[in-house]
């Protein structure tokens, strides 16, 4: 009997297979696609010599993952790329507002009234990153603070609405900025806890940037299947669990799914019932004939491109997928160019670009044209340059990963409560009906994205089960 099976080979299950494995216990992992990855692969979608990143691209929360840090994910090929600037928030009248490595650099591009306000907001919560990304990140009420009084003091920034933060700057450039910061967790402004998704993302990129994996996406997923691997764990891929009776016997079952399709597999009926998924997004990858012709400078030198003329454009755009249930006419786009930091992911004189919008769960048109309109106003000539698509809308990310129900990327809504209390208000979140099973997705805390510490949590509260019994 093994001691731990995981079902799921995403960052966040390849993690906690990882960790039980260092500390001594067997473990096998089964994935249902032909290879591991999840949300963090890298495939040719659009035309040979392009490799593009189907989910994530630029990682500012893996690379500042105390999970990840705590692995050699180095000795397995992992190697993180910078742009000259980590993201750049370009505006209509060919300037553009930039979050950099500096502080001071970001705070200038903000202009003379709100470059005060943003280093007093970031700088006293940058000297103690290290220690607070562990306390916010780690596994809820079971792990105490390290730094209690910094960990409340962001709490009181970033706990209100960003609409409350917003305040502070007098100026356009700062609240677009900001704002398109909040909105990567497509989530209104006015929601709970929305200033802290925009402080961490600000102050990922102070501490560590936005980087890109050389080669792509694929490489995390890839140097922790390695690492798995080597510390004598086993995995298997093409493997499709329907139900509990389809995985070898195990003191521990381990899921990174959705929580609708653990209720299936596990026949916990309607556990989860009352779990929302949120909007979708509709993406393309682009292989390009050159660089995107960005009007303003700072855009061409950056990872990662938000698109929004406005704070009003952002959050109109927010609404109207969230509240009103239709796509935007304007959509907020986040853009990433990863061949800017990574050569080698197009052709020589080539290069690769992802880009998407916010649509409804389920949506079934086609955001294409609005898209590129979009990006026509901050790029002009920006069609010339195409040479291939490959379109992706609710359906499509749905079949390419079974955890984007809907299309939704973040694996639940993150808004109001379930942005903090995922996935049922608990103070045990990664433990489910059955005690020996286990849910360790980004339907858990922290959230969404590639930093593999939903896993990581999960794992703790495994260990501490299997040494009891």
């Amino acid at each position: 009997m093994l001691d731990a099976v995981v079902v799921g080979a995403g960052p966040n299950g390849l993690t906690a297979a990882v960790e039980l494995a260092r500390r001594g216990f067997s473990v096998a992992l089964f994935e249902a696609k032909s290879t591991v990855g999840g949300g963090a692969r890298t495939e040719e979608l659009t035309l040979p010599g392009f490799r593009h990143d189907p989910c994530s691209a630029a990682h500012p929360l893996a690379i500042n993952s105390p999970a990840f840090r705590a692995l050699p994910l180095d000795r397995y090929g992992l190697e993180w790329l910078h742009a000259e600037l980590p993201m750049a928030h370009p505006f209509l009248d060919g300037t553009a507002a930039v979050l950099s490595r500096s502080v001071a650099e970001t705070a200038a591009s903000f202009g003379p009234r709100d470059a005060g306000a943003y280093r007093r907001l970031v700088e006293p919560f940058l000297a103690h990153w290290d220690t607070l990304v562990r306390d916010f990140m780690s596994l809820p009420l079971t792990a105490l603070p390290r730094d209690p009084v910094t960990l409340a003091r962001f709490g009181l920034a970033g706990l209100p609405p960003a609409t409350w933060l917003l305040r502070r700057f007098k100026d356009e450039r700062a609240k677009a900025l900001f704002a398109g910061l909040v909105a990567h967790v497509i989530a209104p402004l006015d929601g709970l806890a929305t200033g802290a998704v925009g402080l961490v993302f600000a102050l990922a990129a102070h501490a560590r940037g936005w980087p890109v994996p050389r080669g792509g996406s694929q490489a995390i997923s890839d140097a922790l299947a390695s690492c798995l691997r080597d510390l004598g764990g086993a995995v298997h891929t093409d493997y499709e669990i329907k139900r509990l009776d389809d995985l070898p016997p195990a003191r521990a079952y381990v899921f990174d799914t959705s929580p609708t399709a653990l209720a299936r597999i596990a026949g916990f009926g309607d556990h989860y019932a009352h779990y929302r998924y949120g909007p979708s997004v509709f993406k393309i990858d682009y292989a390009l004939d050159g660089p995107v012709p960005w009007t303003a400078p700072e855009a061409r030198a950056a990872g990662t491109v938000q698109i929004g003329a406005s704070q009003a454009e952002i959050s109109t755009a927010l609404r109207a997928v969230s509240r009103e249930g239709r796509a935007p006419d304007r959509p907020f786009l986040i853009t990433v160019q990863p061949s800017v930091a990574d050569p080698t992911r197009a052709p020589e004189g080539k290069h690769v670009f992802w880009a998407y919008g916010h649509v409804p769960n389920g949506w079934s048109g086609d955001l294409t044209d609005a898209m590129e309109r979009q990006l026509e106003r901050f790029a002009p000539g920006f069609r010339d340059r195409v040479l291939a698509r490959a379109v992706a809308g609710p359906a499509e990310l749905a079949a390419h990963n079974a955890n984007y129900v809907g299309g939704d990327i973040a694996c639940g809504a993150a808004s109001g409560l379930q942005l903090l209390l995922r996935p049922r208000l608990s103070l045990f979140p990664y433990h489910t009906p059955h005690p020996a099973v286990f849910i360790c997705s980004s339907a858990t805390p922290p959230g969404p994205g590639v930093h593999g510490m939903s896993g990581h949590n999960a794992a703790k509260a495994v260990w501490r089960r299997l040494r009891q019994t």
